[in-house]
């Protein structure tokens, strides 16, 4: 179905829901909390409208292997759902170890026979950016699937993600053709000069928050440096990844040059991460899953890993601080893709002098934010992505009022269906406590009180990730200041998620190995050589 077509059948759908006459998608209850003070809660109205199904054929559930879409050697499939309802979307190949041998074998013959790392670098920038066209022109439609399978809203999906994945790919093709190496000055008669080689076959593997993203993330520099893939999805949101793979194949991609395999982590994800023909790993996920993923490495061929994993990060108020607009960008930070992001900024420092103003005004928006069908217009946050998440989320909730955190709105599921959570809201939070040490991946925001910048530095400072920082502040010194202290891999100031194709990525301390975007993202898919010669007579050295 053609993108333009898509999209106004959609918002067809959209225009009829929203002249329904439909109860509100929020409102807040009056309860006590128990602790003596009365919270916020959230209606379930929403849960009993009708929910958009999106205009969208599901057209590739196989695994890609050598440019066809083949079953597993298995012959089994696995369900993925719509997290709205937790009813099946579609059945899907699931793969296993068996079926990441053929994958990696159809990469392998294509990295060391056939014709991609073999291209000019210009042929295969063309590429690249046949395929960016190709997406542009089918965005409404993937936009469309990436909301039914992954619950993101669709606003989000189609007016931020999918522009974003299209420039990534613009990016990479445009570094495809100045990869090059170095003349290098020596002691001696020497002519030196360093290659930049293609790694070989490389193993991804993706997380389900941001299913197009990552794989842009990952597959963009694989390709552009030469390199062979084979990616294995996650298995909660696998459809996406299988369609943008067939219009790979449409702008000419080689067969063999991209695999997918969907399947489960025990079983692919360690097939792939422990194979003795991958030369180079790349994982996204959380740090516990990213541990075995570098010990599968270690312990078969040594091969490089880069992870981009969990994080913890602070959003630091400060006193100069504008109240109104500090409380909307910590909101953005924290509750942006249902708070399942690696990035969020889940603990939120304020300053003593303006912390009363700032909880209340948190609390306001938090009250305010719009939950429910993502399909629908003005829908700032759908479900979690499925039940274990979900059950996760509320366990964490329950910890934070075990711990004597104070419950300012939320903590609760939203509706009778599907897994959606309240926007959720602590006060009185401790840095001790599970819900300020432990990464939750929910819409759960918890807001801490600091007295000056050395114990705020201290206390943001105090976890075991280091993934991402916000700043807001109006003192240039301040920001300085707490730039280079922080000890995180971005740091935002006055901003937040701000991912652009260029910005590099990635984490210290358990937060993850090597960058990801950028130049540096270039790196992970290289092996650089040393070439020497020795000069005879020579003009000059």
């Amino acid at each position: 179905m053609a993108a333009r077509r898509l999209s106004s059948l959609l918002y067809r759908s959209l225009a009829a829901s929203s002249s329904s006459g439909s109860a509100p998608l929020l409102s807040s209850l009056g309860r006590s909390s128990g602790c003596g003070r009365s919270i916020n809660r959230f209606s379930t109205a929403a849960a009993a409208e009708e929910l958009i199904i999106p205009p969208v054929q599901i057209n590739y559930t196989q695994n890609l292997i050598n440019g066809q879409f083949v079953d597993a050697v298995s012959g089994k499939t696995f369900p993925t759902y719509d997290p709205r309802t937790g009813e099946v979307i579609a059945h899907v190949a699931e793969g296993d170890a068996e079926d990441i041998n053929r994958a990696v074998a159809a990469a392998r013959k294509a990295f060391d026979e056939g014709p991609w790392p073999r291209m000019t670098a210009y042929e295969r920038s063309r590429i690249l950016l046949r395929f960016a066209d190709l997406v542009e022109k089918h965005s409404d439609e993937l936009a469309a699937l990436e909301t039914w399978n992954n619950g993101k809203p669709y606003e989000q999906a189609a007016k931020s993600e999918l522009p974003l994945f299209i420039r990534l790919f613009h990016y990479y093709a445009g570094w495809a053709d100045k990869i090059h190496g170095l003349t290098v000055p020596a002691d001696g008669d020497y002519h030196v000069q360093t290659l930049h080689e293609p790694i070989g076959v490389a193993g991804q593997i993706i997380p389900w928050n941001f299913p197009l993203v990552m794989f842009a993330w990952k597959v963009g520099p694989a390709l552009a440096c030469g390199n062979t893939i084979v990616l294995k999805t996650a298995e909660q949101t696998p459809l996406t990844a299988l369609f943008v793979a067939k219009l790979f194949h449409e702008a000419g991609l080689p067969p063999g040059v991209l695999n997918i395999v969907s399947g489960f982590g025990p079983t692919a994800g360690a097939a792939l991460a422990s194979h003795m023909d991958v030369d180079k790993l790349a994982f996204t996920g959380s740090t516990d899953t990213g541990k075995i993923v570098l010990e599968l490495a270690a312990r078969s061929n040594l091969k490089p890993v880069t992870l981009e994993l969990g994080g913890k990060s602070p959003f630091i108020v400060c006193e100069d601080a504008d109240v109104d607009k500090a409380v909307e960008l910590a909101h953005f930070a924290l509750f942006f893709n249902q708070g399942q992001c690696c990035c969020a900024g889940s603990r939120t420092y304020v300053h003593e002098r303006v912390h009363d103003e700032f909880l209340e005004k948190a609390k306001a928006r938090a009250v305010r934010r719009v939950v429910g069908d993502p399909f629908k217009k003005g829908v700032e946050q759908g479900p979690q992505i499925d039940t274990e998440q979900f059950e996760k989320v509320l366990r964490y909730i329950r910890a934070g009022i075990k711990s004597n955190a104070t419950l300012e709105c939320g903590g609760d599921r939203f509706g009778s269906k599907g897994y959606f959570i309240q926007p959720t809201v602590f006060s009185n939070v401790q840095d001790d406590m599970l819900i300020a040490q432990d990464e939750i991946f929910g819409p759960v925001q918890s807001i801490f009180k600091f007295k000056d910048l050395d114990e705020v530095i201290r206390r943001a400072n105090a976890t075991r990730y280091g993934l991402a920082a916000g700043v807001f502040t109006r003192n240039l010194d301040t920001a300085n200041t707490l730039t280079r202290a922080l000890r995180a891999g971005t740091v935002w100031i006055n901003c937040f998620d701000v991912f652009d194709a260029a910005i590099p990525f990635g984490g210290y301390k358990m937060s993850g190995i090597g960058r990801e975007k950028g130049i540096y993202s270039l790196n992970n898919y290289l092996q650089v050589k040393a070439v020497i010669t020795p000069l005879k007579k020579a003009a000059w050295l």
